[in-house]
């Protein structure tokens, strides 16, 4: 029995993710953006953060090469953004609501969350390449709305809302 690429990606669909873009390069060289949904934290201390790239990607240099990046969490309403920055061909930033960060990249207006970061290290997976990236600053923006998220090949959106009673959101572990 083969393995089958295409019933693999649909299986990994039926985990949902959160939507981000990540965002690179310099005045000189121009800003550019790619949609992900493999971006996760990875440490605390120190801050670190991953997301992959497809090496094969006409932006894979770009990221690769980058002294760092900026993340920026996508919000239900950021849809057209992530569709255009997700498909072949357009990466550029222009007409997209941009605000300026320290590191340079910009992080895109009305996201829920801006992360600056370092390029920590660039490893090889597969056909894909692991960008790790070192937290230098980030912004959390509460009044943005729901997050925007992807499930079996399709946007949605979470409702906002408290957690439900005796849920505090705390997340414990066995060293608690």
């Amino acid at each position: 029995m083969g393995f089958d690429a295409r019933q693999f990606r649909d299986a990994l669909g039926c985990f949902p993710t959160g939507i981000a873009v990540m965002t690179a390069g310099s005045e000189e060289t121009s800003h550019i953006g790619i949609t992900v949904n493999s971006f996760t934290s990875v440490s605390l201390d120190p801050p670190l953060v991953l997301w992959c790239i497809d090496r094969r990607s006409r932006r894979y240099p770009h990221f690769a090469q980058a002294p760092g990046f900026t993340v920026s969490i996508l919000a239900s309403g950021h849809k057209a953004v992530s569709s255009r920055l997700a498909g072949q061909g357009e990466h550029s930033l222009d007409g997209i609501a941009l605000v300026p960060t320290e590191l340079g990249p910009p992080g895109l207006a009305d996201s829920l969350a801006i992360f600056e970061c370092a390029r920590e290290s660039v490893q090889d997976a597969g056909d894909h390449a692991i960008l790790i990236g070192r937290v230098l600053r980030f912004a959390r923006h509460d009044g943005a709305g729901a997050p925007l998220v992807y499930f079996r090949g399709h946007y949605g959106a979470l409702a906002q809302g408290e957690p439900p009673e005796g849920v505090s959101g705390r997340r414990t572990t066995d060293s608690d």
